[in-house]
């Protein structure tokens, strides 16, 4: 491979792709040490974190509440969840909130005291929340606002990232596209992905559209591996109206008392799970996909969000929101019965790393959705996604600040040229090809690995899977599609690993069901799919990621002390 010099491209100290809660969290402490960049594919605003409804969990009443959190987060994780992932994560999550409050987050209040409500396999109420049902957007702007005021904190916005950049194995920053397929080159000492996740490789989602598994796919490329792809959580409530979006109904609703009914107006969950309606969520999601089938009948019934009993709650002003959108269709919540339906919600796998962000390559560090540290295990618990971002994007931030502190930016990097085919066709029609494709995949990937998987189904969805990569395939090459193209082959190399993953683990846990193996298997409930770029599925322990980078490693220690003693960027095995 040819260098490329530094002089044709931009230089930082610190390279963030992602500007959702991980990411800015992780900006704010990277501007300490030096330049930061910021890149967003749209809006800074934009990401999982903006549509984030119901609330953020956090155990502030102290060491027993702590411990509360801790448990019903493993309980959630079904036997599968990192003990001391989880334990960094409740511990280290008030201090994190408390920052968010300095900074100027509005969390609902009653006078003085913070309002909390309880959401699905929660033992207490410890969810805050904002402007009622928009929590994660006064997060967004709150973090956003500080980080607009550091001066060496910049934005990218409206830009792609097609490629890592590397050297000598290790990754030295990204190559970026506009709008209009340009190209740009940003070197720097450590780059952190904090894209967020990919349910828009699904037909049915909760995710906005810039969820496609991009950072999974630049990872992988790079050398990275994937963990607990199979583990996809589906919401049980997403509203179903034929030609609308399936917009996010929150948890939060049935914190407050809302029912779940079938289409005889019976309630069902009571004969599901004794927490009922707060049942975990994979609990939640595949009962009302039965119960639609209740009968024998050969399609599916309705299944109805029903709040209609709830007294002394102003609904329009506990979920302004929610209740604004539902306005828009001619539903009311006090008044009518919902119509809805599960949806691809959240990735609790993603990029392998330990618990300082750090994956198994040198230079590369991942937080938020698209990591995986172990803490959601097989299911997440409600609400600890937001709080995922804040405490990890900031332990990540950290080990990048001292793990680089002595590099210099790099000034070459490998320069690897395509070797897809292309075919001499206009944009409109790759544009047009892309787009079917894009749809295709996402039927496949609802009907063949959604709520209730098998093999068969699954080994059907992956042939479709490669007709749909060849097309993609054949196209990729047009530069005023390359935002499409980049996010086609991050949905086909999302759902190759999801597939192949889910297909390995030959049991039911959390959000994987498996209709030919119903049954849990104890031998699997510490074993973890790891998924690399040529294919290869091991199932592996990942106690290995508990093992390494320990609070300890923080104390005092410079980075030459840590390098003698191997815990030196990428030491992830």
């Amino acid at each position: 491979m040819r260098k490329s010099e530094k002089e044709s491209a931009r230089t930082v100290d610190f390279l963030v792709l992602g500007a959702g809660i991980a990411g800015l969290r992780a900006a704010m402490t990277l501007a300490e040490h030096g330049r930061v960049l910021v890149v967003t594919k749209e809006a800074r605003w934009e990401s999982n974190t903006h549509y984030a409804q119901g609330g953020i969990a956090v155990a502030m009443g102290g060491a027993s509440d702590v411990a509360s959190h801790l448990q019903d987060t493993l309980d959630a994780g079904d036997g599968m969840v990192d003990r001391t992932a989880a334990e960094i994560l409740v511990r280290e999550g008030p201090e994190r909130v408390g920052e968010l409050l300095k900074w100027g987050t509005h969390f609902d209040r009653n006078g003085e005291t913070l309002l909390r409500t309880r959401e699905g396999a929660h033992s207490v109420a410890r969810i805050l929340h904002a402007n009622g049902d928009a929590t994660g957007a006064e997060i967004g702007r709150a973090l956003a606002a500080v980080a607009q005021s550091e001066k060496n904190i910049e934005f990218a916005e409206w830009m792609t990232a097609c490629s890592l950049l590397m050297e000598d194995k290790r990754v030295v920053g990204a190559e970026l596209r506009d709008a209009e397929g340009r190209s740009q080159h940003v070197l720097s000492r450590a780059t952190l992905l904090a894209t967020g996740g990919a349910g828009q490789v699904y037909s049915e989602t909760t995710n906005p559209a810039v969820a496609t598994g991009d950072g999974l796919l630049l990872a992988l490329k790079s050398g990275a591996i994937l963990v607990d792809m199979e583990m996809y959580q589906f919401h049980p409530t997403a509203l179903n109206i034929p030609g609308v979006p399936r917009f996010l109904l929150s948890e939060a609703l049935r914190g407050e008392g809302a029912y779940l009914v079938n289409a005889a107006g019976k309630r069902f969950m009571e004969r599901v799970h004794p927490l009922m309606e707060l049942a975990p969520r994979d609990v939640v999601a595949r009962a009302m996909v039965r119960e639609s089938f209740a009968e024998g009948a050969k399609r599916p019934g309705q299944i109805f969000l029903d709040m209609r009993s709830v007294r002394g709650t102003q609904l329009a002003e506990r979920f302004p929101g929610i209740s604004r959108f539902l306005a828009e269709h001619g539903l009311r919540l006090d008044r009518d019965r919902i119509p809805v339906s599960p949806a691809a919600h959240y990735m609790m796998g993603g990029v392998k790393t330990d618990l300082c962000g750090r994956t198994n390559v040198a230079g590369l560090y991942a937080a938020g959705e698209v990591a995986a540290t172990g803490v959601h295990g097989a299911n997440r618990l409600a609400s600890n996604s937001l709080l995922e971002g804040l405490v990890f994007g900031a332990r990540a931030a950290k080990a990048m600040a001292i793990d680089c502190e002595q590099l210099p930016i790099p000034k070459t990097w490998e320069d690897a040229s395509s070797t897809h085919p292309r075919l001499e066709i206009s944009n409109t029609e790759a544009y047009e090809r892309l787009e079917s494709a894009i749809y295709a995949l996402r039927g496949m990937m609802w009907r063949c690995a959604g709520l209730l998987r098998d093999a068969e189904r699954m080994q059907e969805g992956r042939e479709e899977l490669e007709s749909i990569a060849m097309e993609v395939c054949a196209i990729q090459g047009c530069a005023s599609v390359s935002r499409l193209a980049t996010e086609a082959r991050a949905r086909i190399e999302v759902s190759r690993a999801l597939l192949e993953c889910a297909l390995a683990r030959c049991e039911s846990r959390g959000a994987h069901y498996r209709n030919d193996f119903p049954q849990k298997n104890s031998a699997l409930a510490r074993m973890h799919t790891h998924y690399r770029a040529d294919g290869a599925v091991t199932l592996e322990r990942l106690d290995a990621l508990a093992e390494v980078h320990r609070d300890e490693e923080y104390d005092g220690k410079s980075s030459s002390q840590r390098m003698s003693a191997g815990t030196a960027c990428g030491s992830v095995s």
